[in-house]
């Protein structure tokens, strides 16, 4: 029966972080007291919710895409809706609140170096609770929220040990949805308190190699798949019922609750188009999504991903380098993949 009504479904509903991203390009990074200048700066789009949505529509994806959060009732929240509907993503569930201001990012780039120092500010997205997500409308396919650990309302554990990350989670479960969630290398709190509740109630869990360590007390070697996979299969025994995935620069592993592990290189992309690397494990994100989605193998899911995350690099922004699908494998065809077994 639940196979039945998954396969009803279609597209992706996604809440969680919406932030904008305040991008100036400076001449140098000044001393305490000192000052520097501001040569142009531009907006982006920031957040797993708003990344994942942004760059399923970059890859050329023919699902519905639907947006969830709260957003300021200012400027910024009005440009992520604007953003959004040109991107054809249903903002319908993206709620305006007047009690605090659209998070946003200040990042602050070094033309010379390129070097990036960030100033954020959390704003609506801690707000955001389980009642402002209405799912029950929804004939999402999937259920995206990201990033867990910078939500502090879903966050918050209950005297019962859950936390409402949790149990938004088991009503989008119960609704009929596939749950994906992503985390975000940072520490707020209690790693450990905040991430492991939602677990069972979580069919695929994307994380990064740093996370991943973080939520098992381990250092992680982004270069060696073996303790990687080790790593996905003690988070696969911590409740997550189908796939661990935990993705680095140089590759990504996947583990899967019926037995089946694999990992896939990430493009040998040169180092000359290599423009940032903000927003690419969003990127990897959508192109797995998108192959799950469109019931490709695993494998082949890994591959849409590591594909979508090199077209990332080529653009300082967290989407704009983004390409089609079929150009996004043009990538991994021409340049190759590193070995990552």
């Amino acid at each position: 029966m639940e196979n039945q009504r998954q396969s009803q479904r279609s597209g992706i509903l996604a809440a969680g972080n919406w932030i904008v991203d305040h991008v100036k390009l400076i001449d140098a990074f000044p001393d305490q007291d000192a000052l520097s200048f501001i040569l142009s700066q531009s907006k982006s789009n920031g957040g797993g919710p708003y990344n994942v949505l942004k760059d399923l529509s970059m890859l050329g994806a023919d699902i519905p895409l639907q947006a969830a959060g709260l957003v300021g009732n200012d400027a910024d929240g009005q440009w992520i809706i604007n953003d959004c509907r040109d991107s054809g993503i249903d903002t319908d569930r993206l709620a305006l609140t007047s009690d605090a201001t659209t998070s946003y990012t200040d990042a602050m780039s070094v033309e010379s170096t390129g070097r990036r120092t960030f100033f954020h500010h959390v704003g609506a997205n801690a707000l955001l609770q389980r009642a402002d997500i209405n799912l029950s409308e929804s004939r999402a396919k999937f259920f995206y929220l990201g990033y867990l650990l910078l939500l502090e309302s879903l966050d918050k554990v209950n005297d019962d040990g859950r936390t409402g990350a949790s149990e938004l989670l088991n009503e989008a479960r119960s609704l009929g949805f596939l749950t994906v969630v992503d985390l975000v290398s940072v520490q707020l709190g209690d790693f450990k308190s905040v991430v492991l509740p939602s677990l069972p109630e979580v069919n695929i869990l994307l994380l990064n190699e740093l996370e991943a360590g973080a939520l098992l007390g381990l250092v992680l070697n982004e270069n060696d798949p073996d303790p990687l996979i080790d790593a996905s299969r003690q988070i696969l025994d911590l409740g997550v019922r189908d796939h661990v995935i935990v993705h680095s620069a140089s590759g990504v592993v996947a583990v899967s609750s019926d037995g089946n592990e694999m990992s896939q290189g990430s493009v040998r992309l040169p180092d000359d188009m290599i423009r940032g690397a903000a927003g690419a494990g969003d990127a990897f994100a959508a192109g797995f999504i998108m192959g799950l989605h469109e019931e490709k193998s695993l494998h082949e899911s890994l591959r849409w991903g590591v594909c979508s995350a090199a077209g990332c690099l080529t653009d300082p922004t967290t989407s704009e380098g983004v390409l089609q699908l079929s150009d996004s494998l043009l990538l991994g065809d021409q340049f190759g993949f590193r070995e990552f077994q």
